[in-house]
């Protein structure tokens, strides 16, 4: 067929489908990476509410979070080989379909396991637990974790499961879908429809927190009991929020956003190129655009020689001290967000006892639109000023020194271990401490949980620990008010009483500052993002581009994203009280001592910050030294006297 003829049978076709249009591409697009991120950020938001539930550490639960990387890492070579080679919108849709069933199978652990068990005070006046009722022995929670304990390996095996998948599900969408609109769109629209498509996707994190902060008030088995049968509310200790709930809806709407793919075809008609430039018209940069010789793409290449090429190119640019640099600058800088992003709702909980709602409320709408803001203008800066490679590494290093300065007092700001009986602050706790000589006789379980705030304002576990054996309970709203005749809490010589629920922080005065810096120093740390990967393609060779991309989205993930959530909370882990003892084993945390757990939190996002920092003052004088070279190579040559800085 005739170019010509083909031409016009093409704009027929685009004509007679208006829908078969790059705009309505990129509109889809947007949708289903805000929803892909919003699948993905959830996770992160209910991560202390699956801890409680299912009894998790918080190293556990920080491997699970990391988890879908692993899918994304071992197939991101075949990502950048099979480009164009491939009907790329059907791969996108089959990707959304596997994140869509990745949303499902991590909600299956709730409707396997069955209900919900906490520890029942009370719920009629013939049946009375966790009181102290000396000669009778408690019933054991053991007891029920152990007819559950062949459950509960497959629950795991869910969940990570559900993370495995929703990493190979995303591997096609983002890749192909940018490749997909750089291919048909206008030479001039491609930046702003890649623009939008980022600056749409970016609020997916925001929405899962404040999606997450929704479902967290509805209680975990709100399918399985009326509204009259629960007798919990979202500040009680034992609290559980429907987290599964919003997997499946993020994963009906991904599933929905993935049906238009389905009838795109695998070319687009190709949009209208803006009038061609006359020589004359064409700026410097213009001409040096037009005469750039293109390298061979890597998608030309066979798949053998491709993957034999990787490695070679791998260890060529590993070579290039500038690009070595710009990783571990990288490295630390997306280390620091993984590991905030996945705890800091669990410690806004702890530090400031708040609910898991309010906590994840405060991330979704406050502290991660500050990032995304710095992200931003880190770019508009970069773009608008014309900064060359130097003197974007000065703002970053600016931007990271006023980061690590403003977090410094976040060591010192925050809650201090409110007093609980039996446990120590200055380390580790076991259930034998909680015994002492007023409860000895009540014959306590050492595994219920059930805290109760005595007269004294201190903390006990149960109303058993605090040797209670009253109480004052109101039969109309089935509530207790008081456990009284509390042989443990003595107040004017006589028996004292304590009331439900935990005594909480009194120093609910420091989350205000608290939040306000983390925004600034958040807002400052993420200035510098958009330059660092800008420097990435501007430090490498032209044919070496892609490869670079690869090489490094491989290199965060197996350095960054991987690890750093599960150091996290391995340090989290270190400064717990007392643990939960579920089949004999170490389940969640019970009481973490808020000191070392701020001081462990906070150091480690210290030392990603200055270790970024450091990144970028080296390579300051690296590209100092660079220009310093490209001058002196110049007047050796007898060039003319041009600006040795590379513009963006």
């Amino acid at each position: 067929m005739p170019e010509n003829e083909g031409n016009g049978l093409l704009k027929r076709f685009s004509c007679a489908n208006p829908f078969h249009t790059v705009k309505f591409f990129v509109f889809c697009q947007s949708l289903l990476q805000l929803t892909q991120l919003m699948t993905s950020g959830y996770m992160r938001s209910t991560i202390s509410t699956i801890e409680k539930r299912f009894g998790l550490s918080s190293q556990t639960s920080g491997l699970l979070a990391s988890f879908n990387e692993v899918g994304n890492t071992l197939l991101i070579i075949f990502v950048s080989y099979f480009g164009s080679r491939v009907h790329r919108p059907r791969f996108i849709g089959y990707g959304a379909l596997l994140v869509a069933l990745s949303g499902i199978i991590t909600s299956l652990p709730h409707f396997l396991m069955g209900p919900y068990e906490y520890d029942r005070t009370i719920s009629d006046s013939r049946n009375l637990t966790d009181m102290c009722l000396p000669g009778e022995k408690h019933p054991s929670v053991s007891e029920v974790c152990t007819s559950h304990v062949e459950k509960s390996a497959l629950v795991v095996g869910l969940l990570f499961l559900g993370q495995t998948m929703l990493g190979v599900g995303g591997v096609p969408i983002q890749p192909f879908g940018i490749s997909y609109i750089d291919d048909f769109a206008s030479t001039t629209n491609s930046p702003l429809y890649i623009g939008i498509l980022f600056a749409t996707t970016t609020m997916g994190p925001a929405i899962a927190f404040i999606l997450g902060s929704i479902m967290l008030r509805f209680y975990v088995d709100i399918d399985k009991f009326s509204a009259a049968e629960i007798h919990l509310n979202n500040k009680d200790p034992r609290w559980v929020g429907a987290w599964w709930l919003g997997f499946i809806l993020t994963a009906s709407i991904v599933a929905i956003s993935s049906i238009p793919y389905f009838f795109f075809p695998r070319e687009l008609p190709k949009e209208e190129e803006a009038p061609r430039k006359n020589i004359a018209e064409m700026t410097k940069e213009d001409l040096k655009e037009e005469l750039k010789i293109k390298p061979r793409d890597a998608e030309d290449l066979p798949l053998g020689q491709f993957i034999k090429m990787f490695p070679v190119i791998f260890f060529r640019n590993i070579k290039n001290p500038i690009f070595v640099v710009l990783i571990f600058a990288l490295v630390n800088l997306s280390g620091m967000i993984a590991g905030l992003a996945t705890f800091m709702a669990k410690f806004l909980e702890q530090q400031f006892t708040l609910t898991a709602s309010l906590a994840n409320m405060i991330i979704g709408t406050i502290q991660l639109p500050s990032g995304m803001l710095g992200i931003i203008l880190g770019g508009a800066i970069m773009k608008n000023c014309h900064l060359s490679l130097r003197y974007a590494t000065i703002m970053s290093i600016f931007g990271l020194g006023f980061c690590v300065l403003f977090d410094i007092p976040l060591l010192f700001l925050g809650c201090p271990t409110h007093a609980v009986a039996g446990l120590d602050p200055s380390g580790s706790s076991g259930p034998e401490q909680l015994f002492a000589n007023c409860n000895r006789q009540c014959n306590c379980s050492s595994s219920a949980f059930n805290p109760v705030c005595g007269q004294n304002n201190i903390e006990y576990v149960t109303p058993c620990f605090a040797g209670c054996s009253g109480l004052d309970y109101n039969a109309k709203s089935q509530k207790i008010l008081n456990y009284t005749m509390c042989n443990c809490i003595i107040v004017d010589g006589a028996l004292g009483y304590a009331r439900p629920g935990t005594c909480g922080g009194q120093c609910s005065h420091f989350l205000l500052p608290f939040v306000m810096i983390t925004c600034i120093s958040g807002f400052m740390a993420c200035l510098s993002h958009t330059p660092a990967f800008i420097m990435v393609l501007r430090t490498v060779k032209p044919e070496d581009k892609s490869f670079a991309i690869g090489i490094q989205f491989m290199l965060l993930r197996v350095l960054a994203w991987l690890p750093a959530p599960v150091l996290y909370g391995s340090a989290i882990d270190m400064s717990c009280l007392l643990w939960q003892i579920k089949c004999k084993k170490r389940a969640g945390c019970r009481y973490y001592n808020n000191t070392s757990f701020r001081q462990n939190y906070i150091g480690i996002q210290l030392a990603y910050e200055f270790s970024c920092l450091i990144a970028f003052c080296i390579l300051y004088f690296l590209f100092q030294r660079q220009e310093k070279q490209e001058e002196e190579e110049r007047s050796r040559a007898g060039g003319p006297e041009t600006s040795a800085e590379t513009r963006t």
